[in-house]
């Protein structure tokens, strides 16, 4: 290569060689050390877990809303109608990813965490006054729009902040941080399914409860979280011939790693969050106890818990890539083993499995994003470029799927689109895992 790549903020694909790491870690273009750890550090990866608890945690707990939703509360709406509120507020998150993730690499952490923060809680009591069979009022206008919102201001700053603080281990933090929702969306399954059954609190009274704890939540996240990067790192001096110039938007597109990444990302995203948004409605349709069928999407998401830390320990070993490809692999098979469910042992069986394979994969797309990144002052844009093109996939995807299903639930096509969907995906990464060692040797 003409210029050597003065940047390497986590390992991709693993090196033949391996170096000793020193605690303190430089990037030799900007200056920038990487501590590796310390309070502050670890502080704000607690308040970063925190608000992904309180957020996406939140909203991948949708499956307790969709079933909720298509069984009692909107059972005047078809499957794919109810899946569009989820979808959409997928949609608007991942969308708003390249104008935030600008706007965090300029400075603004704070400001889009605490707006965020606010919106998101504020929706949240608004969806508590949805009337039932008000389509529009407990779906699109407040569900999915403004909590959508919300999540799009606090999670590409939440995801992105570890990489402030941590270079060697950077996939280990981001997925420690991450691992947040998926306690999360452990806990608000629970909470949800129990406080809807209750006739005293019943849907109403159960939003207005898990609202209040989240207020509380965000607001301990924001004070825990600091930036630290400096904004101005674009307005430095002048580089070295030899370092590459400031990124734009088209400066990464012509990454063909980056783009092969993001591609297989738009496959995997189409499809990745049909048995988080499904499983409990199909266990209850496919005779699994009904006090055991509620705690699906819960069983599910602790096997995450799992996923988006321990995978995130070896892609620091041996490359995100060499991670990501077998994860996204057995998804698509585990997608396929749904159609055995017939019972309590079968459906814990594929929903812990489901929720390791999967809680690593979104753990590792982040990292590996970050991971492709030239510079730290770059990260934001990638994952936010990355986010953006991937909303699309969110937007249609369970919908697709929700139409295959149909009100007479044919889980079969569902089943069969959405396991093919992912299996594609894992294509385009092993590609992009090619690309990339090409391009490095």
């Amino acid at each position: 290569m003409a210029t050597p790549e003065p940047f390497q903020p986590s390992s991709t694909v693993a090196d033949s060689k391996t170096e000793s790491q020193p605690s303190v870690a430089d990037d030799p273009l900007t200056g920038t050390a990487f501590h590796e750890g310390g309070f502050r550090a670890w502080a704000t990866i607690a308040g970063s877990w925190l608000a992904l608890f309180s957020t996406f945690g939140y909203t991948n707990a949708f499956g307790v809303y969709q079933d909720y939703y298509t069984r009692i509360y909107l059972n005047n709406t078809t499957p794919s109608a109810v899946s569009w509120i989820g979808s959409f507020q997928l949609f608007v998150t991942l969308l708003m990813g390249f104008w935030v993730g600008k706007l965090f690499d300029k400075g603004y952490f704070h400001y889009l965490m605490i707006v965020g923060s606010t919106l998101f809680v504020f929706s949240l009591f608004m969806l508590s006054l949805a009337r039932p069979h008000r389509y529009y009022e407990a779906g699109h206008c407040i569900q999915a729009l403004g909590m959508g919102l919300g999540l799009g201001m606090v999670l590409t700053p939440s995801v992105s902040i570890p990489s402030h603080y941590f270079r060697r281990r950077r996939a280990l933090a981001a997925g420690i941080a991450l691992s947040g929702s998926s306690v999360g969306a452990i806990i608000h399954p629970i909470l949800l399914n129990n406080l809807f059954q209750k006739e005293d609190v019943g849907f109403a009274g159960g939003t207005r409860a898990s609202a209040y704890m989240l207020l509380g939540c965000l607001l301990l996240a924001n004070l825990m979280m600091r930036t630290r990067v400096p904004p101005k790192i674009q307005h430095a001096a002048p580089l070295a011939d030899s370092a590459p110039a400031p990124s734009t938007v088209g400066s990464i597109l012509r990454d063909p790693t980056y783009i092969l990444t993001i591609i297989g990302a738009f496959f995997c995203q189409i499809s990745i969050y049909f048995p988080v948004f499904y499983i409990q409605l199909y266990s209850v349709s496919n005779g699994v106890d009904l006090r055991v069928a509620f705690y699906s999407v819960a069983i599910l998401n602790a096997g995450s818990v799992i996923g988006r830390i321990l995978p995130n320990f070896f892609a620091d070993k041996f490359g995100a890539f060499n991670i990501i490809v077998p994860c996204a692999v057995f998804c698509a098979g585990l997608m396929f083993s749904m159609l055995g469910i017939r019972n309590t042992a079968s459906m814990s069986v594929v929903a812990t499995l489901y929720g390791i394979a999967s809680g690593a994969y979104l753990a590792l797309i982040v990292a590996l994003v970050a991971s492709l990144a030239k510079t730290p002052a770059e990260i934001g844009l990638r994952i936010g470029v990355a986010f953006s093109t991937n909303s699309f996939a969110a937007l249609v995807g369970i919908p697709i799927a929700g139409a295959l299903l149909t009100s007479e639930l044919r889980w079969e096509r569902a089943i069969i689109f959405s396991a093919v969907c992912v299996f594609i995906g894992a294509i385009f990464f092993a590609s992009a895992r090619y690309a990339h060692i090409r391009r490095t040797q």
